[in-house]
């Protein structure tokens, strides 16, 4: 996924948010804001990171290989692998408290 990127707040825009976020909700006037309705262009999760942790993993070297191998130039292989192991954990469902 390419990364976008927004431009820096300027000085006056980080004064009204400091501003604002000293109000409570009511007293904040969104009248001038308009009203989305239209979600046709919208991206899901584009904004939206997960918490990685590093580790150390010992995975089959065949299995290593069929991902690398699937990859565009080896690139992404990681990804690939997180996202089939992302698939198993939604599928097996939540996991139960031990006690």
């Amino acid at each position: 996924m390419k990364k976008v990127s927004s431009k820096p707040l300027t000085a006056k825009q980080r004064a009204e948010l400091k501003a604002l976020s000293k109000l409570p909700e009511g007293k904040i006037n969104t009248r001038e804001t308009p009203e989305v309705r239209d979600w046709s262009e919208a991206k899901r999760g584009l904004f939206y990171r997960p918490v990685k942790q590093q580790l150390t993993l010992r995975l089959d070297a065949d299995v290593l290989d069929w991902f690398k191998n699937h990859a565009p130039k080896g690139d992404g292989y990681q990804t690939d692998i997180n996202r089939a192991l992302r698939e198993h954990v939604l599928r097996k469902g939540r996991p139960r408290k031990r006690a």
